[in-house]
Formats: C-alpha cells, sequence, structure tokens
C-alpha cells in the first residue's frame, strides 16, 4: 500500500510538547505516535497479541538499602572468586 503525507496544520506548543513526551515515553516517533492513534481512533488498529505489560512486581525493584545492596553484593562477589587448586 502506497503512503500519502498528510499535514496537519494548528498544532499549539502545549499539544506538541505532550505529543513528544508521550512518544519519548512508548519509545516512538511523534508520527508513529499520531498514526496509531488516528488508526484506533477509526477502528483500523492492529490487535498487538503478545506486547503485554505485567506490572505486578514493580514493588519489588529499587527497594534495596544501601546495607542490603552491600550484603548481597558481598555475596555475589566472594561467589566469583576463582580457586586455583580446582583448575589444576
Amino acid at each position: 500500500m502506497k503512503s500519502k503525507a498528510i499535514t496537519i496544520r494548528g498544532i499549539d506548543e502545549a499539544l506538541s510538547s505532550k505529543l513528544k513526551e508521550i512518544a519519548r515515553k512508548e519509545k516512538k516517533s511523534v508520527n508513529q505516535l499520531v498514526l496509531d492513534a488516528i488508526m484506533q481512533k477509526v477502528g483500523i488498529a492492529k490487535d498487538k497479541k503478545y506486547t503485554r505489560r505485567y506490572d505486578d512486581l514493580d514493588h519489588l525493584f529499587g527497594k534495596w538499602t544501601e546495607e542490603e545492596f552491600s550484603e548481597i553484593q558481598e555475596a555475589i562477589n566472594s561467589q566469583r572468586k576463582i580457586d586455583v587448586e580446582l583448575w589444576k
């Protein structure tokens, strides 16, 4: 299918900023964001079958205290030591 170019006039600074912000969060170009929104609005958006995002474990991440981090890092570092006797 051949694509067409359409110009949209009258986009104010607030809308432009919001579009850029959303596009950045969704890791899309502004053009792709607008295309997706239009396709969804007119009912021809593609269903995404395998892109579900889960957030039920989010509360477990990024919550270590400095002390907890140090303990975990110590355990990891101790396991990374090579026992030279085993390699002889």
